[in-house]
């Protein structure tokens, strides 16, 4: 097979919004869809090859480097690197961090996270947070939590479409309301939830907190600005994040474009934002639209597009 795409898994949550179903043209009448898992090797949480029936673990087992290419074959064996979900949040999503590999390893976790997010069309009131703003100490920043006054030491961003953001490891971070976007992660589930807004579940009691383990992972180092800054350009590959776990770039198109993948030794993931076309990939043509997400093996050399189409591109390079 020259491309995979796969059944996504279709996340309820109790922020979800209506914009995934409509977005990936599905047959469905679910509500409050906050998540599309639309490649994930997560355990328990694979999606599956369309038309094939494998998941995304079995094709890795079977194809080793032949998929995910040699040295990411070596480096992470056969668990697939990266974690790819569209983000639909009516209602803020709870204040969180990753920690680092490092860090996690010494907590007993597997491995940290890093990760993304390009913002689709959004709600006009639409914001988030990402970093800090002001300069706290640990100690400082559990009296915050303890106190309500956390949110007051983030930075706050109102977002439109086309706006990135980088999260590495460590980076304290937060969907707000009215937010679409597309997410690029390591594969781990390791989540430390800082802040949630005194909100209580559907059984009445208040999510749980993960405060002294947040402190030990914050990068507690304060940025200037934490939107990647770039200029949109049209009909050439434009760099987002470059970087140990993934590259991104993203291609807005509306001319044809013949994309060399010879010399690149990794698997790539094109996920559409916008639009539609086709793709020729190694002299095999399948369409290719908003709301849809394909996985090309590290074999593949070549890819040509057709259409008005805008996408995100990411690969792991070991």
């Amino acid at each position: 097979m020259n491309y995979f795409k796969f059944e996504p898994l279709l996340k309820q949550t109790l922020w979800g919004g209506d914009k995934i179903i409509p977005f990936k043209h599905l047959n469905s009448h679910m509500e409050n869809v906050g998540e599309s898992w639309e490649i994930s090797g997560v355990k328990d949480n694979e999606t599956i090859a369309a038309g094939d029936g494998r998941s995304l673990n079995q094709l890795v087992r079977e194809m080793k480097g032949t998929l995910v290419g040699e040295a990411n074959y070596q480096r992470f064996g056969d668990e697939f690197p990266l974690l790819i979900k569209f983000i639909d949040a009516r209602q803020d999503l709870s204040i969180q961090v990753h920690p680092t590999d490092e860090i996690a390893h010494r907590q007993g976790k597997s491995r940290g996270k890093t990760e993304m997010w390009f913002v689709m069309d959004s709600a006009p009131e639409a914001k988030l947070y990402n970093g800090l703003k002001l300069q706290i100490t640990p100690e400082q920043y559990k009296q915050m939590v303890a106190d309500d006054t956390i949110c007051d030491a983030l930075a706050q961003y109102s977002v439109k479409e086309g706006d990135c953001f980088f999260i590495p490891a460590g980076r304290i971070h937060a969907i707000g309301a009215g937010c679409f976007l597309a997410e690029i992660q390591q594969t781990s589930d390791v989540t430390y939830r800082i802040y949630d807004f005194k909100r209580k579940d559907k059984d009445g009691n208040y999510r749980q907190l993960h405060t002294q383990e947040a402190s030990e992972s914050i990068n507690y180092t304060v940025l200037e600005d934490y939107r990647t800054q770039y200029t949109p350009v049209k009909n050439e590959s434009q760099l987002l994040v470059e970087c140990p776990y993934f590259n991104t770039a993203v291609y807005d198109l509306t001319e044809t474009m013949t994309i060399d993948y010879s010399e690149l030794d990794s698997f790539v993931i094109l996920i559409g934002m916008k639009g539609e076309g086709t793709l020729t990939i190694d002299g095999e043509t399948v369409s290719f639209s908003a709301g849809e997400t394909i996985l090309l093996p590290a074999s593949v050399q070549e890819v040509r597009t057709e259409g008005t189409v805008k996408f995100l591109e990411t690969y792991v390079l070991s």
